[in-house]
């Protein structure tokens, strides 16, 4: 609609070019001759504006104006019909197609929307013409090719058309095993060489996929395409003997490739093994390796289920004999965990129906000895389960007490607190008078020693007593300057809540940065007007590691964001919005991603020397590398991890291939797409206050730092499998 005005144009004026051409001679030919020569060209022209206006674009109205001016006739009334119902067209397209100029690439949600309008109406033209354009600036969106393919296989079944774009999306997307099982699925429903889908699949297994089920999943298409061209009529073929060679094949390379690289197999409940049975007992008649695939299913970790053996048992009633359904059964009765009973009435019901009197008193014995086995485990893992609720309700009542006498203790503190401060106000006033009218008084204090738990309170409080802070008994003047020093100016109540919009919190700073409010504001005032900065300082004077950076306008503090991870003295800075959890639950501090980014790296095991540039070095080999990140701990300090971020998820999906397992400076890494595990939140989440009551973010009593959660991976290979 927004372009097609413009080859409209192009072609009329071609056409109305050679009409200017023949129209000085036009006068000198005879009727016949004008007739084939200029009156044809002439009504190409006519035709080629009737078939514009017959179609919704931009600007139609201008071109219906042309055409009036260029034209010696009136417009017949079947043109302007076609022309009212174009424009009516173009008041329903006009909606979706504003909606594309407005957004921004790659404007996937409004071409989906657009894409819906265009099913609805159903021309065939048009929907393959907005998947075209979609696809454009969405050409590594899985789920857009599938659509497109879908609509191509159900709709309009050309050949050429079909296998092109099935082609083209593996090419863009080939860590996605769906497009390549369409693509095999298309390939076979047009006739394609065997050869040929045999080559695609190879393709296919060596596309790079992200999970061990994809595999399968490809292998069961390619099985499921061998399986239908074999003609089980025969009792041997070449076509049968490549679907058992196929078969055998996929076994190991799940057992060898897959499960060495996921640390799983992809089939736990070896759904392929349970297919070959199935095709080699019903169609080839051949029970005996039915039951060797059988055998093998149940030593894979099946015996347990119950449904697995009932499977067994409805092949063998279907194709086999009664003793093997008996023995199965049996077998059964004796290796069932999940549902016992169904196994145990299942044998009851065959040897009431076709079992001698024998059979029948050995199947109640059996089924009666293993039900009360199984009741008497049941029994006691529901004492065992007990025991340990009861555990927990007394550790949860343990807790309860110990939080009690916890805030007990703490009142109890607080009283004796405002005894003890009115004391040494006192003390003060005493020490504050005149030192040569009173000393005997000074050495009073000076060399006696309090009652042990007041020495303990005030230990905490000033740090003037016990080890760590002796007595010194010939400087009285330095303990003046040391308790002038305890009575710092430090605010009541350190922020204000009223303020969060313009306010920032910093942590993670060095304890033994001195006069943190001087160092700090040349670096803060650079994202604009700071207003204040409020270190906080513990009752003993000492710096705690994070203040408060107040600033005049909230853009300020938005952009005072952007300083977060800043290395400060050596370790890298925290700068965090200011929000009080306890109103806002949900909030979250964490800045990176904890999803799975399939166009991103997990790398570990690196040299802790490793730098960044070296590592993009590495990387770029592989992609566009967008971005690295090497993760520190709290203090700066590299802990061999990193993020790497392609441009695109086929980049990262190869450089996974190409990198897993490489050497660098004699460490050997693992690289994995990004998948971290799922951060715990607690049940009851409390919220951390400083002391006046200004809210304090998770991290600075945490043991872990805020990237702790995003680098604790589990095994790269197991991360493919996300």
């Amino acid at each position: 609609m927004t372009k097609g005005l413009a080859i409209w144009e192009a072609y009329r004026e071609f056409e109305s070019a050679i009409v200017e051409a023949a129209r000085p001679i036009a006068g000198f030919l005879s009727p016949f001759d004008r007739e084939q020569t200029f009156d044809s060209q002439l009504e190409k022209v006519h035709s080629l504006f009737r078939r514009q206006l017959a179609i919704p674009l931009y600007d139609m109205e201008a071109t219906f104006a042309e055409y009036e001016e260029w034209s010696e006739d009136p417009i017949p009334e079947s043109v302007i019909q076609n022309y009212n119902k174009a424009l009516q067209q173009l008041e329903r397209y006009k909606p979706y197609e504003e909606a594309l100029l407005q957004a921004e690439a790659p404007r996937l949600a409004e071409y989906q929307a657009y894409i819906d309008f265009e099913m609805k109406i159903g021309d065939p033209a048009r929907v393959q013409l907005i998947f075209e354009r979609a696809l454009v600036e969405n050409c590594l969106v899985p789920d857009l090719w599938i659509r497109y393919s879908q609509y191509l296989d159900r709709q309009l079944k050309v050949k050429d058309l079909v296998l092109s774009v099935h082609n083209r999306a593996v090419r863009n997307c080939p860590w996605t095993v769906a497009l390549w099982s369409r693509y095999l699925l298309a390939m076979e429903r047009h006739g394609v060489d065997h050869r040929v889908i045999s080559v695609t699949f190879e393709k296919a297994l060596s596309a790079g996929f992200i999970q061990a089920t994809d595999y399968v999943e490809i292998w069961q298409a390619y099985l499921d395409y061998l399986r239908r061209r074999v003609d089980f009529k025969q009792d041997s073929s070449k076509e049968l003997e490549e679907l058992r060679s196929a078969f055998s094949r996929a076994l190991e390379y799940l057992k060898q490739e897959v499960e060495e690289r996921f640390n799983e197999s992809g089939d736990p409940s070896c759904m392929i093994m349970q297919n070959w049975a199935r095709i080699e007992a019903r169609l080839c008649n051949n029970m005996q390796k039915a039951r060797e695939l059988w055998d093998s299913i149940m030593t894979k970790g099946n015996a347990k289920y119950a449904n697995m053996w009932l499977e067994y048992y409805n092949l063998e009633r279907a194709h086999g004999d009664t003793q093997h359904c008996r023995k199965a059964l049996h077998r059964a009765v004796q290796c069932t965990s999940d549902y016992p009973e169904h196994v145990c009435e299942v044998l009851l019901t065959m040897e009431r129906t076709e079992g001698t009197l024998e059979d029948w008193d050995i199947a109640v014995q059996k089924t009666e000895t293993r039900l009360a086995r199984v009741n008497e485990q049941r029994i006691k893992a529901a004492e065992k389960e007990a025991a340990l609720a009861q555990q927990e309700e007394e550790k949860a009542e343990q807790r309860k007490r110990a939080r009690a006498e916890k805030k007990a203790l703490k009142k109890k503190k607080k009283t004796r607190g405002a005894d003890k401060r009115k004391a040494e106000e006192d003390d003060e006033k005493e020490w504050g008078d005149d030192e040569e009218e009173q000393p005997s008084k000074r050495r009073k204090v000076e060399n006696s020693t309090p009652p042990a738990g007041e020495a303990q309170d005030l230990e905490a409080e000033t740090g003037l007593f016990g080890k760590s802070a002796p007595v010194d008994v010939d400087a009285p003047s330095k303990q003046k300057e040391r308790a002038a020093a305890l009575k710092r100016d430090v605010p009541k109540v350190p922020h204000d809540s009223s303020k969060d919009s313009i306010t920032v919190f910093v942590s993670n700073l060095p304890y033994s940065m001195g006069e943190p409010d001087v160092k700090l504001r040349p670096l803060f005032e650079a994202c604009g007007e700071v207003a204040d900065i409020r270190p906080i300082f513990s009752n003993r004077g000492d710096f705690r590691g994070y203040c408060y950076v107040e600033f005049k306008e909230e853009k300020s503090a938005l952009q005072a964001l952007q300083l977060d991870r800043k290395t400060v003295e050596g370790r890298p800075m925290f700068v965090s919005p200011c929000v009080d959890k306890s109103k806002n639950p949900d909030f979250k501090v964490f800045r990176y991603s904890t999803a799975l980014e399939k166009h991103k790296l997990f790398v570990s095991g690196l040299p802790f020397s490793c730098t960044k540039e070296e590592l993009e070095e590495i990387c770029k080999a592989h992609g566009t590398v967008k971005d690295i990140r090497l993760v520190t701990n709290r203090a700066g300090k590299p802990k061999g991890l990193a993020y790497v971020e392609y441009e695109n998820e086929s980049q990262a999906s190869q450089a996974v291939l190409k990198m897993d397992g490489m050497t660098i400076k004699d460490n050997v890494i693992k690289v994995a797409i990004s998948n971290p595990p799922q951060r715990k939140v607690p049940e009851k989440p409390e919220a951390r206050k400083a002391p006046g009551g200004a809210m304090v973010p998770r991290q600075i009593y945490g043991a872990k730092s805020r990237t702790a959660g995003k680098e604790k991976h589990e095994s790269p290979f197991a991360l493919l499998a996300c």
